[in-house]
């Protein structure tokens, strides 16, 4: 078994690693696009001048590490001097434990009105205290975080913003101290009003159209579970919840309009997001790539794999575990289910299967925009609209690849059911009519007449006709049983033929058929509708290679009058059909309850 598993892993890495190799590469690529906006750390202050809306504040940026988070602002402007510019990348502290001050000195043109607007748009920081310093005097002091209650923030926005009335003409100093369990991701800038709503604007319209798409997903894949109870819609359903929770919490969304001044949410989403993820992924993949290729074992490694996920996800939950471990188990858990399921779809895209094609395009995507996240998070890549939207858009475009996989998987469940539909009505027509004349047989007569007795009254009389063939044998001795075949089947046609629509014609075998008629006024109308069958023999039957004439006779029994079941109506009919054979055939006769069963 160890062996197996070995093995198995080996075969995963050699297929995977050209396929990384080209994810390294596409990310470095965007790496290197987003190098323009890198600028290096410390070089001065900024100036706050009206005819440039939005100003960068990170070049300006030096930090100072507070590791026993016990420093106040009085040291700290004592302790200019210790203040080195960050040696992480453009707008990002990486993952740190300790507290952080940032020192950004700016001064006011002399034109401006005063009025900017001081913007964090990275929403998952815990606590952000600000004050701004003119002449070492703090001038203004405030906080802001997402453990904050969202109403009693100083402006109601999706990022951590903050109004100043700066002097126009006066040189000031900023400080930030910051504290996070997760990320210091700061893309802050100072903007005029006008410019920060419009920002903002843009950036809730992009979240409103990622966001509504995900939702409008999530909402279909699980009407299309209740419609179709086929798992893999609710397996998608639980991805798609993963990194729709991770957006509404990376972007604000969820504290502005889910869950308003919710603490315990803002600690928790982001690494319940991660874990659902993960165990949407574990299902999904199982489920999607589930065929011959995939092994029974590793269904049940999958499984156990959801299995795990889930229950960290409750323990982290009841705060069993901290963010760091959930931390440590996403990193090593995340990627299992695309590594875990890659063989099997590279097995399927080289046979040209769009499902495999389809899984490992999603990964690419996901590997690539997963990186550069990571990369952002841990301060190696800088922050800019594209690295920090690049785990949401991938998201975006791997929940759009994989509802192409539910399309293709209902295609493939809606063949099976039409087949095995069609396998059911074969299988029903086999059990329930005749072969030859595909007219219904003894089994189907039972049903039909025992279903109409119980309609049948003296004003509206139920007739069951037994017919018999004069002459056929002779004809199947002469020409042979192909020809007698289509006899069989002309006879039939010709029967049909003076039958209404209601009524119903069956075969029970040989040369012997069946006609039950219902809702007839009366005997009389019953004894004309047999003989009219009777007349219907009076010329012969053109066949493709004879011209052949037989004859029939009919015996009938009606009900309520003769009989209250199929069986005796059948039986009375049958005796009467006898007794016309027996008295020179070609003749109807009524077999009456009166007469007994022979």
């Amino acid at each position: 078994m160890i062996s197996s598993f070995f093995s198995f892993f080996c075969r995963i890495f050699r297929h995977a690693h050209r396929f990384f190799n080209l994810c390294i590469l596409f990310a470095t690529s965007i790496f290197l696009l987003g190098l323009p906006s890198l600028a290096i750390s410390g070089t001065g202050p900024v100036v706050l001048d009206d005819t440039t809306p939005l100003i960068q504040l990170w070049p300006a940026v030096t930090i100072l590490a507070d590791p026993e988070k016990n420093l106040g602002i009085d040291h700290i402007l004592d302790s200019k001097d210790k203040f080195k510019p960050p040696e992480t990348a453009y707008g990002t502290l990486g993952m740190r434990s300790d507290a952080v001050w940032l020192r950004i000195p700016f001064s006011v043109s002399p034109e401006s009105n005063g009025l900017w607007v001081f913007d964090a748009a990275y929403p998952v920081i815990n606590r952000m205290d600000i004050y701004v310093v003119a002449n070492n005097l703090v001038v203004e002091k405030n906080t802001i975080g997402n453990l904050q209650a969202y109403e009693s923030r100083p402006i109601h926005s999706r990022t951590l913003s903050l109004g100043l009335r700066l002097k126009p003409g006066t040189n000031y100093d900023m400080y930030l101290r910051i504290e996070n369990i997760g990320a210091m991701i700061l893309p802050i800038t100072f903007t005029k009003i006008a410019a920060f709503h419009a920002k903002a604007l843009d950036e809730q319209m992009l979240q409103g159209l990622l966001t509504g798409l995900a939702l409008s997903l999530l909402v279909y894949s699980l009407a299309q579970w209740i419609t179709l109870r086929e798992h893999l819609f609710v397996k998608y359903a639980i991805l798609i919840s993963g990194s729709l929770l991770f957006s509404l919490l990376q972007f604000g969304i969820g504290a502005q309009y889910v869950w308003h001044s919710n603490p315990w949410m803002e600690l928790h989403a982001g690494g319940l997001s991660a874990l659902i993820a993960a165990t949407g992924s574990f299902l999904f993949i199982e489920q999607a790539l589930a065929g011959p290729d995939m092994k029974p074992w590793l269904s049940r490694l999958m499984k156990i794999g959801a299995s795990l996920t889930t229950f960290f996800a409750l323990c982290f939950c009841f705060d069993l575990i901290n963010i760091q471990t959930v931390t440590a188990i996403v990193s090593t858990l995340g990627l299992a289910p695309a590594l875990l399921g890659m063989p099997g779809a590279i097995k399927r895209a080289r046979r040209g299967e769009s499902v495999g094609i389809y899984f490992l395009l999603a990964w690419a995507v996901y590997f690539i925009t997963t990186a550069i996240l990571i990369e952002v998070i841990k301060g190696r890549v800088a922050s800019n609209f594209w690295t920090m939207h690049s785990f949401q858009f991938g998201a975006t475009f791997d929940m759009l690849i994989f509802m192409r996989v539910l399309g293709l998987r209902t295609k493939a469940l809606q063949t099976a059911m039409q087949h095995a539909r069609s396998e059911r009505d074969s299988m029903h027509s086999l059990a329930h009519t005749d072969p030859l004349t595909g007219l219904p047989n003894r089994r189907s007569l039972h049903s039909a007449i025992s279903e109409a007795i119980k309609h049948a009254g003296t004003e509206k009389l139920l007739a069951v006709y037994m017919l018999d063939l004069d002459g056929f044998k002779q004809v199947n001795d002469q020409y042979g049983h192909d020809i007698g075949d289509e006899l069989l089947i002309a006879v039939a046609a010709r029967l049909q033929s003076n039958l209404r629509d209601s009524d119903v014609m069956s075969r029970l075998g040989g040369d012997e058929f069946v006609v039950m008629s219902k809702g007839l006024h009366s005997a009389y109308q019953a004894q004309e509708l047999g003989e009219k069958l009777l007349r219907s023999f009076n010329y012969a039957f053109v066949l493709s290679e004879q011209t052949c004439r037989v004859g029939i006779t009919v015996g009938y029994a009606l009900s309520p009058l003769d009989g209250h079941d199929a069986y005796s109506l059948l039986k009375r009919a049958d005796a009467a059909m006898y007794a016309g054979k027996q008295s020179g055939k070609n003749c109807v006769r009524r077999g009456e309850a009166s007469e007994g069963l022979s």
